[in-house]
């Protein structure tokens, strides 16, 4: 073998290699649409892609009223059958009474959700528009606060309601460097590492402060009770696809407390709390939802892991069933105006 082959050879190798290595590491990247999020307090992503692929004929038809209807008709695009992903920052307002409320938000929306329908829409309805890297912002009025839009790919749109136009500034910036696969927001780079993608990914993933728009005078309640959650807490939330055939899901939520001690108090209500709602809903009818019900608090387990407080959970698919699934359906649920579409 001549120097001059060996050299070719190692420089294939050396392609090869960087290759594979770009390869790996963009496999263990967060979604592009995640990565262009601002900084935020929360992140919450969904990928529809496996939802509709694992769940399209048990999915329960959108019951839509006419407003929504004709805005879906208008701008041409059906996000229950165009929406591939959705990525979505939340902001929390230091003034919960503005007209923002408590949260705002920021979002990156990706499928087939551009096209000439969108343009004459945001033509008609925008009340200013300026160019920035490249694209337009459309400023769009929407009950007393300004949403921006702006189109920053074929297939890819970014929204944002925040009082300034840093957020969607800084979502369309991230996009120029999207391909480097650990860019992102703080939040996302100190905590996706813990989003659960083994054996299979997550299809629905949030990292953030639960706080964040939860909670009501700084508790969390939910129907009724007062969870005894540390509000301040760092929670990762995700859901799974079970190995199991059937289509269920599982859910898994993290709890990062503030210590060990408070892990391990948190852990304990939380048991007690489980153990409540296992009792109250014994006694519910026999029908596919309550049963469903049960099932997921049958499966429900709370740990301690040092400082964390982890809660697993099995959802079973008949929760996504169709009205006529239902045992105790009215006839007339599957006649809406989205179920024709």
């Amino acid at each position: 073998m001549n120097r001059r082959t060996r050299r070719t050879l190692w420089i294939v190798a050396a392609v090869l290699l960087i290759l594979a290595v770009a390869i790996f590491l963009r496999s263990k990247a967060p979604p592009e649409a995640a990565r262009l999020l601002p900084e935020s307090d929360g992140i919450i992503y969904v990928n529809l892609r496996p939802v509709r692929a694992f769940f399209h004929k048990d999915l329960k038809p959108p019951q839509r009223v006419r407003e929504y209807q004709q805005f879906i008709d208008d701008i041409g695009i059906d996000p229950e059958r165009d929406l591939d992903e959705a990525a979505i920052a939340l902001h929390r307002m230091t003034d919960p009474n503005g007209p923002n409320g408590p949260v705002a938000y920021s979002m990156v929306l990706v499928g087939k959700i551009t096209g000439k329908k969108l343009n004459a829409w945001l033509d008609k309805h925008t009340v200013s528009r300026e160019s920035y890297a490249g694209h337009t912002v459309y400023s769009i009025p929407s009950e007393g606060r300004t949403v921006r839009i702006a189109q920053i790919g074929y297939d890819m749109v970014a929204v944002s309601n925040t009082p300034t136009p840093e957020q969607i500034h800084s979502m369309l910036d991230r996009h120029a460097t999207a391909a480097w696969p650990f860019a992102g927001s703080s939040l996302l780079r100190q905590h996706y590492h813990d989003v659960p993608m083994l054996p299979l990914p997550s299809l629905a993933w949030g990292v953030g402060h639960i706080e964040l728009p939860f909670t009501e005078k700084g508790a969390i309640n939910i129907f009724g009770f007062s969870l005894p959650l540390v509000t301040d807490s760092t929670f990762i939330a995700s859901v799974t696809p079970a190995l199991s055939l059937g289509g269920a899901l599982n859910v898994k939520v993290v709890e990062i407390a503030p210590s060990i001690n408070k892990a391990a108090s948190q852990a304990d209500a939380l048991n007690v709390l489980l153990i409540l709602a296992r009792g109250f809903t014994d006694p519910l009818a026999d029908n596919a939802a309550n049963n469903s019900l049960k099932e997921f608090l049958r499966t429900a387990e709370v740990t301690q892991k040092r400082d964390r407080v982890v809660i697993t959970a099995t959802l079973s698919p008949a929760l996504f069933s169709g009205p006529a699934g239902s045992d105790n359906a009215p006839p007339e649920a599957s006649t809406g105006s989205g179920a024709a579409k």
